[in-house]
């Protein structure tokens, strides 16, 4: 059954898993009952190296030093959508899971920030742009952590406001290069887990005793439990029948890139009412924007990952109604995808009898944001593990 702060999914048939699996350590003594030749095995296969992948990795040792972890990724680590994310993350929420997932997962980043200052997360201010009539709705999707107050102050690349609009600003608010972060985490892991780079799983099969994993190059992985992180991946072979009951579908995401650079000081700016925001990459030396692209399921092996004339012309014209000095100096961007929960909620379930498979992800574009709870989640399914403990320095 998944937490009851994450997405539920559909209940897979009811089968019941021996009494000696369920306690610490009971894959270490079941593991032989895991059928097959003798080959490779561990305590838990994390399948997807993005960096809900890497911390599900991270908060299994955390829980069990002496657990043995394997992560496996069919590309380098950190190279799906993970590389491209705009790494933004502000304390909000569409509905009381998601806030509550933002709010552990902002504790999380807080305390690593604090105890690791040399990592590439960035605290940023933030304004908040929307009708004056929005402010109730806006206090109950935001934190109250953001501590959210009226401002007559509009930040210096936002000219006017568009009549009856007001701005808000808010706390909590930092930016990550999310791809060197999952690198740099990964690091710190190897040699207490194995990281198999360019090496995909081609099915994967549950039992009362555990998972096996059948891998490129005919090799096989047996596991304890698997950890299921693919992204927007849901459709691979060796997943796709244990995930599509979840209903979790998959949209393209367009952020583009505006070659002007922030100044100092500049803030993230998001725009309520289109589900959008304008992010100083002072690292990269230019503005982001990111706006809700509508093209649902869609393949992501399949996907240009350079903006169409059609997605450049959308965010002008919302550049335009905003920031018109940045318009015309947007001319470039990033397509990608993500996967979304059905509800719009992220998704941390068994998938099998026996809960040894689990699948996490379906975030919504909020896989940076939300990646500390839901790998948290991800371990509280399995069984083996010791409660959580603190896990950021």
């Amino acid at each position: 059954m998944a937490p009851a702060d994450v997405a539920p999914a559909p209940a897979p048939a009811a089968a019941s898993a021996p009494a000696d699996v369920t306690g610490p350590g009971a894959y270490r003594r079941t593991a032989p009952r895991a059928g097959g030749p003798t080959g490779a095995r561990c305590d838990v296969a994390v399948v997807g190296a993005g960096i809900l992948g890497v911390l599900i990795a991270r908060e299994v040792l955390a829980r069990d030093p002496a657990a043995t972890v394997t992560v496996l990724d069919r590309d380098m680590i950190g190279s799906g959508a993970t590389r491209r994310s705009a790494g933004l993350h502000f304390p909000r929420g569409a509905n009381d899971t998601v806030r509550t997932l933002a709010a552990e997962s902002e504790r999380f980043y807080a305390d690593l920030a604090a105890a690791r200052p040399g990592l590439p997360i960035h605290p940023l201010g933030m304004s908040v742009l929307a009708p004056e009539a929005a402010e109730e709705r806006l206090r109950e999707v935001y934190l109250p952590e953001a501590k959210l107050r009226w401002t007559g102050e509009l930040p210096p690349c936002i000219p006017r406001l568009p009549a009856h609009f007001g701005a808000w600003e808010g706390d909590g608010c930092q930016y990550a290069d999310v791809h060197a972060l999952t690198q740099l985490l990964a690091a710190e892991l190897r040699g207490r887990a194995s990281f198999r780079e360019g090496v995909a799983a081609l099915s994967v099969a549950a039992g009362p005793g555990g998972a096996r994993l059948t891998l490129t190059g005919g090799a096989t992985l047996d596991a304890g439990h698997v950890v299921i992180a693919p992204g927007p991946w849901l459709a691979e072979p060796a997943w796709r029948e244990l995930v599509a009951p979840l209903g979790a579908r998959v949209k393209k995401v367009v952020a583009l890139h505006v070659e002007r650079a922030p100044a100092p000081g500049d803030r993230a700016v998001v725009l309520h009412d289109e589900d959008a925001f304008l992010l100083p990459l002072h690292h990269r030396g230019h503005w982001l924007l990111s706006y809700t692209c509508r093209e649902w399921d869609v393949d992501p092996g399949a996907v240009d990952p350079a903006p169409t004339a059609g997605h450049l012309r959308e965010g002008r014209a919302l550049l335009t109604r905003y920031a018109p000095d940045l318009a015309a100096h947007c001319r470039s961007g990033r397509v990608f995808c993500d996967a979304y929960g059905p509800d719009g909620t992220p998704l941390v379930t068994p998938l099998d009898p026996f809960g040894r498979l689990v699948f996490a992800g379906a975030a919504g574009g909020a896989g940076y944001r939300l990646a500390p709870a839901l790998a948290a989640r991800a371990a509280g399914l399995i069984p083996s593990l010791p409660s959580p403990r603190k896990a950021t320095t």
